[in-house]
């Protein structure tokens, strides 16, 4: 499956990986201070943005696929919360990632008897059983929840419906694929085996994936290091837009830190 991807700027390859029910266009804030340091690469996931819907229902090996094939090799992967996920993984199937940097990324998404720092279950139960129902209004509860616990959610909350107007919904097999993914990946017994230098940033009031999640990844990798953004929820990189591309340009290999 070919994804749609555009690229700009010069530089060290940075590739921008979203999350869960949304699309590239989120990133466009961020654009205008990366884009002198580095040449940037946004990436629709499978069934997402611009990408096809002919096969929008897709696994982690082949959205991983997927995305390398779109990625310039040896390029810095930054994926936030499921594109996080997906960029720790790919690294693991050793495609050719230079660094990562996780934002508001977990290893486990939900609950276990040892790791309390996640979602219910039952919560992301009870999304899954609404997508069948209504897609359009569980994509519209999950940007809510996203931005629960930000100084300023409602304003937020509108950027990032803003940001997401500019392109067609996403396929609900996708939005279902992804919630499978969510419910069911689990990376915390594999991350001693990453080998790139990885940035992890966590939004201290996140509610989705709590900084105590980005602690224990970043402990967990053999190079991790944690950037907790104070008063950031699910979204850091709406909340501290500078700082963020501050962290991101320094950790770049050669850019000149913003």
């Amino acid at each position: 499956m070919k994804l749609h991807a555009q690229t700009a700027g010069h530089g060290p390859d940075l590739v921008l990986l979203h999350g869960w029910g949304l699309h590239s266009g989120i990133w466009a804030p961020l654009l205008p201070g990366l884009v002198p340091h580095c040449r940037v690469t946004c990436i629709d996931l499978p069934g997402h943005g611009l990408s096809p819907r002919d096969r929008a229902d897709f696994t982690v090996e082949a959205a991983v696929a997927a995305v390398a094939a779109a990625a310039p090799p040896g390029a810095t992967w930054l994926g936030w919360s499921l594109g996080g996920q997906l960029a720790v993984a790919a690294a693991l199937a050793g495609h050719a990632i230079d660094r990562l940097v996780l934002v508001a990324t977990t290893p486990r998404f939900v609950t276990a008897p040892d790791w309390p720092c996640a979602m219910a279950n039952t919560t992301l139960a009870d999304f899954a059983a609404a997508l069948d129902r209504d897609h359009q209004k569980t994509v519209r509860d999950f940007l809510a929840l996203q931005l629960r616990g930000d100084r300023q959610a409602a304003t937020r909350l509108a950027e990032l419906r803003r940001l997401l107007a500019g392109s067609d919904e996403p396929d609900p097999r996708a939005l279902a694929a992804g919630l499978t993914i969510l419910a069911t990946l689990d990376l915390r017994t594999r991350l001693e085996e990453v080998r790139q230098p990885t940035l992890v940033i966590a939004g201290e009031r996140d509610r989705l994936t709590p900084a105590e999640a980005g602690r224990r990844l970043a402990t967990a990798l053999p190079d991790g290091r944690l950037l907790v953004m104070p008063g950031a929820a699910h979204a850091p990189f709406l909340a501290c837009p500078d700082d963020f591309v501050a962290a991101v340009t320094a950790f770049l290999p050669g850019a000149q830190a913003a």
